[in-house]
């Protein structure tokens, strides 16, 4: 048994390093590789879903604010070709460029309307510059075609530019790979449970087995040891949302390790994360009582002025800052693991850069080694933080949903969540 599960570990761990390799092998060039474009090619949202050196079209849905425009087709429209899924064509102003959708800022009349090839000869037909953009420095995407110069923007990001994301001139509302994902894994989620539900009720009194007794252990530690001891009398309230969070996010972890499924990377996504915090937030709030309130906005037994000075606003804070730690905690260490995953597979091609293929083939053995490694490290991290994000949201329910003499009881659990 032990040389089996060493076995499926070396052969799993091979297949995602080579998958990783050929990734790397597309964008590489004679004079160097940019593992910084790499790596964050491969942590990204993008408008095609990459298995290897393979990328599949899915569906385009933008919105130009300027023309007040919809387009609706397929990102195959843009001739996909290379791994990091450059298109040869523009469609309606928009060109693919790395994979994700990308508006030209300056089109012609015959650009903005139909369909244009790119009069490029390039392997990769888009450049970067520097430029400076309303005082600050931004890297710009332009093309050549024609002679011209054409520069690109990227979609609005909604993140008021703390990661870099802008308000721009278009909406993206396509099917991405993120997207994909999530139907992936819902939908093995849902065939999953339905079956567990079936033989619970056809196996009543039997002992758990497969994929029931697989899954058994997790449902019974999370009711047992997190429901249960938050929540108390309620736990029965809230098991359901508490369940779906963790599975949820497990199976999103889990999917984005396998690394011949597209790569993706959707609990490293803060669009992701950001939409599951906000869940929880709404869910502790709408089910805060009148105690939980009333410490938030006006604490029993403390003088008014040091309330409306200090201690409400502070309070207010707090409410809103207990989601935002949520999102950024998943979104960070999910995005690490998989950024380190790609820079040590990357090291194989910088080493052949600096000293030729034979040393590239002695670093592609400690590569593949460090790789598995993380493996095994992310595989622990996927448990660890779906467990995190649940236990921290049902400690939060605990402190919103408990009555007055509980409010002791309720602290401790604040406090050992805390830790």
């Amino acid at each position: 048994m032990k040389l089996s599960r060493i076995f499926f570990a070396l052969v799993f761990g091979l297949l995602l390093a080579f998958t990783q390799i050929a990734q790397a092998e597309g964008g590489s060039e004679s004079k160097g590789i940019d593992v910084e474009a790499i790596a964050f090619h491969h942590i990204s949202d993008a408008n095609v879903y990459s298995i290897g050196p393979w990328s599949f079209p899915l569906p385009c849905i933008l919105y130009n604010k300027d023309t007040g425009k919809w387009s609706t087709f397929s990102s195959g429209d843009f001739h996909i070709h290379g791994h990091h899924g450059d298109g040869s064509d523009i469609v309606d102003g928009y060109v693919l460029n790395g994979g994700t959708v990308n508006k030209i800022t300056n089109p012609t009349p015959e650009m903005a309307e139909g369909h244009l090839s790119i009069a490029s000869d390039d392997a990769h037909p888009f450049h970067h510059e520097t430029k400076t953009v309303e005082g600050k420095e931004k890297e710009i995407s332009y093309f050549m075609h024609d002679g011209q110069k054409f520069y690109l923007e990227d979609k609005t990001a909604w993140d008021f530019g703390v990661f870099g994301g802008d308000f721009t001139s278009f909406y993206d509302f396509s099917i991405t790979k993120n997207v994909v994902s999530m139907f992936l894994v819902c939908l093995f989620m849902m065939l999953v449970f339905f079956r567990i539900t079936k033989l619970y009720k056809t196996n009543e009194g039997k002992a758990p087995s497969g994929v029931q007794g697989f899954f058994e252990p997790m449902i019974v530690f999370i009711q047992e040891e997190v429901a249960k001891p938050f929540l108390g009398k309620k736990w029965k309230q809230f098991l359901p949302f508490l369940l779906t969070i963790f599975f949820f996010i497990l199976g999103l972890n889990l999917f984005g390790q396998v690394p011949f499924l597209g790569g993706s990377n959707v609990s490293g996504s803060l669009s992701v994360t950001l939409v599951l915090a906000v869940a929880a937030f709404l869910v502790v709030n709408l089910s805060g009582n009148a105690h939980y309130w009333g410490h938030i906005v006006w604490m029993p037994g403390v003088p008014a002025w040091l309330k409306i000075t200090i201690l409400t606003p502070v309070e207010i804070i707090g409410v809103f800052i207990k989601p935002i730690t949520l999102m950024l905690r998943l979104f960070a260490n999910i995005t690490a693991g998989h950024m380190v995953m790609i820079i040590f597979v990357s090291l194989i091609f910088i080493a052949r850069d600096a000293a030729g293929d034979g040393i590239a083939w002695l670093t592609s053995a400690g590569s593949i080694l460090l790789t598995m490694f993380m493996m095994a490290i992310e595989l622990l991290v996927a448990f660890i933080q779906a467990f995190v994000f649940t236990i921290l949201t049902a400690a939060y329910l605990n402190a919103s949903t408990e009555e007055a003499h509980d409010h002791d009881h309720g602290d401790s659990h604040d406090h050992a969540a805390a830790h």
